[in-house]
């Protein structure tokens, strides 16, 4: 009767939502490898078949499990990470996949599930207040772990998702010089790869001195602006440093092509190019399903996988691919609205955790696709070919769907 009352709790409409994500990736996946990549969609098809029961599993599992062995859970993903440094197969100089006969797996896809129970473990703790700098440092340290062993695969895509973490955090009290930090950080890089380091520090030292005048007598203290202005200058003048001698050459074509720097639109410009060529074919309406001629002919790198949406913007056109943009934003806002109205902390977090990965995952991706992002190897959720993304997806969702169905035994 327990597991009963629980599947009748389920929220249907994130599952209905979830299916019907799947089963068009699916026919995406269908149509951009039927002329090149035979083999592909009946190994997708079996991927979800198999997440079937893998379902059933999450939620026939009792609620209470999942807070009481976060810990142990975080700590087999960091495990299966470190491993790969021993035991993993390197696939296109990515060391990210353990080889299970003919199939892979990918650990990372796993591991943001393993965090985020984590994180949501560790900030439901009563005692924890992120205002206090040693917990922020504990909060942050549970994040850096697994991108720590992440990076080095390597595998930036992956490391990237973490950043969802912070949305979680800010949410739960981190204070937001955090957040505004990092966006200063992103953008005093990308002016200093567009202009002159010398001119980049002179417009920090404006808005500082602007800043500084604006502000209260009270809160003024010219020794901070001046710290402020030295941290800002050793950043700037460290960007071309970090540009040429940590940034791959891949990476760095990458970015220049994304900032006009250079272009190269049959060498590393070339995937781009020719998604915005596919997606801007398509028109309104689209081709028609199986009718995209940048699809049939195999133009477009990747379609199967990072590039996969590239296949609805040519095949269903403009109105398809909002059909599916508005299908991932009633999920999110779905996720986010049971959130909120959890009964624990635990879950109430571990459910952000959720709408924050599976944000970052969509945003960055349909980005990359349509050319205002680089290149960094980012699957579109349920849509992306591969069973390690699938069943990493499906077990974030339905561990929260779980908790959700759970709150009415809690008080």
């Amino acid at each position: 009767m327990k597991n009963q009352s629980i599947t009748n709790n389920i929220d249907w409409s994130c599952v209905i939502i979830y299916t019907i994500l799947v089963l068009l990736g699916w026919l995406n996946i269908y149509s951009s490898s039927l002329s090149s990549m035979e083999g592909t969609s009946e190994k997708q098809f079996l991927f979800i078949v198999l997440s079937i029961p893998l379902i059933f599993i999450v939620l026939f599992v009792d609620g209470k499990f999942y807070e009481k062995y976060a810990s142990i859970i975080y700590g087999v993903g960091l495990i299966s990470l470190l491993g790969l440094f021993a035991f993993g197969k390197t696939i296109a100089g990515q060391r990210c996949w353990y080889g299970i006969g003919s199939f892979t797996l990918q650990p990372s896809e796993f591991a943001k599930a393993a965090t985020a129970l984590a994180l949501a473990k560790y900030l439901s703790d009563s005692q924890i207040n992120l205002s206090h700098t040693n917990r922020q440092i504990q909060a942050l340290a549970l994040v850096f772990l697994p991108v720590l062993l992440i990076l080095p695969q390597p595998d930036p895509g992956s490391a990237l998702i973490y950043s969802a973490f912070f949305l979680v955090l800010y949410r739960e009290g981190l204070p937001s010089w955090y957040i505004w930090t990092g966006f200063a950080a992103i953008l005093l890089f990308v002016l200093t790869l567009l202009f002159q380091p010398v001119y980049v520090i002179l417009l920090a030292l404006i808005v500082i001195v602007f800043v500084h005048f604006k502000s209260r007598l009270a809160d003024r203290n010219i020794v901070l602006s001046g710290i402020l202005l030295g941290i800002i200058s050793g950043f700037v003048l460290s960007v071309n440093y970090v540009f040429t001698s940590i940034f791959k050459q891949h990476h760095r074509d990458r970015f220049n092509i994304l900032l006009g720097k250079t272009v190269d639109m049959k060498g590393i410009g070339y995937n781009t190019n020719q998604s915005e060529i596919a997606i801007g074919s398509g028109g309104f309406f689209g081709k028609g399903f199986l009718e995209g001629t940048q699809t049939k002919g195999g133009f477009v790198p990747a379609q199967h996988t990072d590039y996969i949406f590239t296949t609805v913007g040519e095949e269903w056109g403009f109105l398809g691919s909002l059909v599916v943009i508005g299908l991932f934003v009633t999920l999110l806002l779905r996720i986010i609205y049971l959130a909120e109205r959890q009964k624990t902390k635990f879950s109430r977090v571990y459910g952000y955790c959720v709408a924050g990965i599976l944000f970052i995952h969509f945003f960055v991706n349909i980005a990359m696709v349509v050319g205002i992002f680089p290149t960094i190897g980012v699957p579109l959720p349920f849509f992306s070919y591969g069973g390690s993304g699938l069943w990493g997806f499906t077990i974030l969702l339905f561990i929260f769907l779980k908790m959700d169905a759970n709150k009415v035994n809690e008080w």
